[in-house]
């Protein structure tokens, strides 16, 4: 439960970045919901309401991120900011160079402030997923000693 709820934390953290830092920053406000209304068309043809798009990547980002993360910290046998670190590069790489150019985007959007502000937002995300697990972890360790 520690990781989900620094899932929770770092997707909402995302969600205040996304609509509010990355606009004054990088001048674009990002929308992944887009993504995922996109890649629904292209693999399905139906067209997802935005806010349904929403709900499926909050729950990607909450939940999956958080996943990553853990099996990043699993795999890699590593630290945990270390693992955020990783997992933020390897997710910002899936979304922009992989999940964008099938929805007919150019890869990694031309590495443009998108782009960029794509991966200041997956990189700080998953960071802060990893080190709130972390806090969580050590916080609970340290109540049962």
């Amino acid at each position: 439960t520690t990781l989900a709820t620094a899932g929770l934390i770092g997707e909402l953290t995302f969600e205040a970045y996304a609509w509010l830092v990355s606009p004054i920053l990088f001048g674009v406000k990002l929308e992944p919901a887009n993504l995922v209304i996109g890649l629904t068309k292209a693999s399905t043809g139906m067209q997802l309401p935005y806010a349904a798009a929403f709900i499926v990547h909050f729950l990607i980002g909450s939940l999956g991120f958080a996943a990553i993360v853990g099996l990043a910290k699993r795999l890699g046998n590593l630290g945990y900011i270390a693992a955020g670190l990783v997992a933020g590069v390897a997710l910002w790489f899936v979304a922009q160079g992989v999940l964008a150019p099938l929805m007919g985007r150019s890869f990694m959007m031309g590495f443009g402030s998108y782009t960029q502000s794509s991966f200041i937002g997956h990189v700080g995300m998953t960071t802060l997923i990893a080190a709130v697990w972390q806090f969580l972890t050590e916080r609970s360790n340290s109540q049962i000693a």
